[in-house]
């Protein structure tokens, strides 16, 4: 949250450890961007918002599938990666089917991320990823009006 000891990428995400980085940030934004509605002050909209922002490419690249700028095209996600008559794709090869609207872990504490289903640390989609995410999407889209 806004205060406290955070470690922050250089590029600004609130990044906890290694193992799907977003999903801590993700979360944290949806309890911040939750708070500022019950009129909690303290920063936490625009942190939330910040975090979000992020996630969504603000920091050069998205971490959403089919969304943004150079978004992940290799997910670590098994219905992403196989065809539906049979063959998972392999090697550097784009996944054959596209997880709109899907976070993927993240970065590492540098902002350092490679879009590679081989690295599940980093390119995992998961329920608990996504929960947070599309939680705080949908209260910055309750914000918006």
């Amino acid at each position: 949250m806004p205060q406290g000891g955070i470690h922050y990428t250089p590029k600004g995400l609130a990044w906890r450890i290694k193992w799907g980085s977003n999903r801590y940030a993700a979360n944290s934004a949806f309890v911040a961007l939750r708070a500022a509605d019950l009129g909690i002050n303290g920063g936490y909209f625009q942190w939330g918002e910040k975090q979000i922002g992020y996630m969504l490419g603000d920091g050069g690249r998205s971490y959403v599938c089919g969304f943004g700028n150079n978004p992940p095209r290799q997910p670590h996600h098994r219905a992403s990666s196989c065809r539906i008559n049979g063959g998972c794709t392999t090697g550097g090869q784009p996944n054959p089917n596209v997880l709109y609207g899907a976070l993927v872990g993240g970065p590492g504490a540098n902002d350092d991320y490679q879009d590679s289903r081989d690295d599940y640390v980093k390119n995992e989609v998961a329920d608990d990823y996504n929960a947070g995410f599309q939680s705080a999407i949908a209260a910055l889209q309750n914000r918006a009006g």
